[in-house]
């Protein structure tokens, strides 16, 4: 199991993707760079500092994850995906769609192009299967 978020977990992550069949087949047409998805800091959870995981993908390969801690939204990526620990563990969880939580304010997307993401709403929900698939500890 890993700690959510962690670098062990975001490495996991990046795995876990970069051997997702079906990702590299629905994701070939993304060519807009890396996507940070960015846990608030949450204090009661162990967060104290806002934390990213980025994800450098290009073209339906995943070319690498890293972990950042004390991080804001100008953290080095193309795309920024803003919520809480609660809506992130919901993503992961498979219980919030991410492009339905973006749309609803839940993830608010704080760096990029909106109609590029919904394009790509496919690649989105594997993204999230991948992640649904490490050993993930929420506690």
């Amino acid at each position: 199991m890993h700690r959510f978020p962690s670098e062990e977990w975001t490495e996991a992550w990046g795995v876990a993707l970069a051997n997702d069949a079906a990702y590299r087949e629905a994701g070939k047409a993304w060519t807009f760079g890396s996507v940070a998805m960015i846990v608030q800091s949450d204090p009661a959870n162990g967060i104290h500092g806002d934390a990213g995981m980025i994800l450098d993908v290009h073209q339906g390969e995943c070319h690498g994850a890293r972990f950042v801690e004390d991080v804001d939204d100008s953290v080095d990526a193309e795309f920024v995906i803003l919520a809480s620990y609660a809506h992130w563990k919901d993503v992961i969880e498979r219980k919030l769609d991410p492009i339905k939580g973006m749309m609803e304010g839940k993830l608010k997307l704080v760096r990029g192009h909106l109609p590029t993401i919904i394009r790509f709403v496919e690649p989105a929900r594997i993204v999230v299967t991948s992640a649904s698939k490490v050993p993930t500890n929420f506690d």
